[in-house]
């Protein structure tokens, strides 16, 4: 590497301080795109269907001509998945039983309980009506998450999941039609960008809008998705892609590379830090590094990303190791070391945790099971991966007997008289014997 990775050790003075900076991100907040996401979701409020066909044609260089050339049909959808071939097939069909099967233990049920009184309070779950899918398309096309956004919503009983996918200059990527027949979507529209996002929030004459916006996009499109938020409600905004790997020293150093190399690979501002408790060990892995980085087909982006924002970094100990990583909470964490489980108890801030040495944190992008979206930037420290629970909304349930409204009746008039409410008061006192 031509600018060596950042050393850090946890034994300096300032390593706070330093730990700190190599953290700092915030994404451009550039006024242009956001006044440009605030006139196009104003358009299409306006204009419906005609402003996303116009949009379209403008950003993807697309020939529309009507709302219904947007519409990518069932038909269409499964021949996509009856071409595949077998192996990719095969790799879909696998990814996508394991995704089910894990969220099928995240679905919440319904439950209530009934006092000596006769008064019963509970919690009905009740599944979003529609769910609106982004899907990035051209060349960053990720059938993947197509698996982990839409199945999580079948799972949880969504009534209709709708798809949008920008399809540039009318090139559409099979691989991602095909999740999305497999994954049961109902229907697909190719258009994306803040105008797909204004027309999930809003609805058009043609594309029905949506209770919650999932999936990832580009700036302009996690703009327009904090822009339309409380309209409609929202995944997360998702920052750079993240991994945190703590190391005893006992894992082939080239392992540690590439797992490093493999979120570095997103793009410029991916964030990768290696975390030991062995100075040997930390520098095998920098060499590993040099050696193995001029084979990557992305060799650019994973130098930029490593020079900029990664660190190898020497703590004392492992569990000094898991203190600095719940500063950092990361979006992923390997715990590549002998015991997983034990030091996996000293870890309070993560969006997945990967553990043992044969644990890769891609087998958690692709097939393992458990949801690849997952909070970056810091916000595993108060939020949790996709899942099942943001496809159902919970309803609280309270049934008051006669017996049970003069009991709580009394309490309710008590304090409400306290904060000089006294329509409250009186509401209650109404029903006391």
């Amino acid at each position: 590497m031509t600018q060596p990775i950042t050393r850090l050790n946890s034994t300096d003075p300032d390593f706070s301080a330093q730990l700190q900076k190599l953290l700092a991100w915030e994404e451009s907040s550039d006024h242009e795109i956001h006044q440009r996401v605030l006139d196009i979701i104003d358009n299409v409020r306006k204009k419906g269907d005609q402003a996303v066909i116009d949009y379209t044609n403008q950003f993807d260089l697309c020939n529309i001509n009507k709302a219904s050339e947007l519409e990518i049909s069932k038909e269409t959808l499964k021949a996509a998945w009856d071409n595949l071939d077998k192996d990719k097939a095969d790799a879909l069909q696998i990814a996508a039983d394991r995704v089910q099967a894990y969220a099928n233990k995240q679905k919440m049920e319904s439950w209530q309980y009934t006092e000596a009184d006769g008064t019963m309070l509970g919690q009905k779950i009740t599944p979003l009506d529609r769910a609106g899918l982004y899907v990035p398309g051209g060349k960053a096309a990720y059938p993947s998450s197509v698996l982990m956004n839409a199945i999580p919503a079948k799972v949880a009983g969504v009534r209709e999941l709708i798809m949008v996918v920008p399809t540039p200059k009318g090139i559409v990527n099979e691989l991602v039609l095909a999740a999305a027949h497999l994954s049961g979507v109902d229907r697909v529209f190719a258009i994306g960008g803040a105008q797909a996002v204004a027309a999930l929030a809003y609805g058009t004459e043609s594309i029905p809008a949506v209770e919650k916006i999932v999936g990832p996009g580009n700036i302009y499109v996690a703009t327009a998705k904090k822009l339309v938020f409380g309209q409609v409600g929202i995944d997360m905004i998702a920052g750079p892609s993240e991994i945190l790997i703590i190391c005893d020293g006992k894992t082939d150093p080239d392992w540690i590379a590439m797992d490093l190399f493999s979120q570095a690979e997103h793009d410029e501002d991916a964030q990768a830090i290696l975390l030991s408790d062995d100075a040997d060990f930390l520098e095998a892995v920098a060499n590993s590094i040099d050696k193995l980085l001029p084979e990557m087909e992305r060799a650019e982006i994973i130098k930029a990303s490593l020079s900029s924002r990664g660190a190898l970094i020497k703590v004392n100990s492992l569990e000094e190791a898991a203190e600095v990583s719940n500063t950092i909470a990361p979006e992923h964490l390997e715990l590549s070391i002998e015991d997983p489980s034990a030091l996996c108890e000293h870890i309070r801030n993560a969006g997945a945790i990967f553990m043992g040495r044969y644990t890769a944190e891609a087998l958690g992008d692709y097939c393992a099971g458990p949801n690849h979206v997952l909070p970056t930037s810091g916000t595993a420290r108060f939020s949790s991966p996709l899942g099942v629970y943001d496809f159902q909304k919970r309803s609280s349930l309270i049934f008051c007997s006669a017996e049970g409204a003069n009991t709580l009746g009394k309490t309710a008039s008590i304090l409400a008289c306290g904060e000089s409410l006294t329509a409250h008061a009186r509401s209650a006192e109404f029903r006391l014997k």
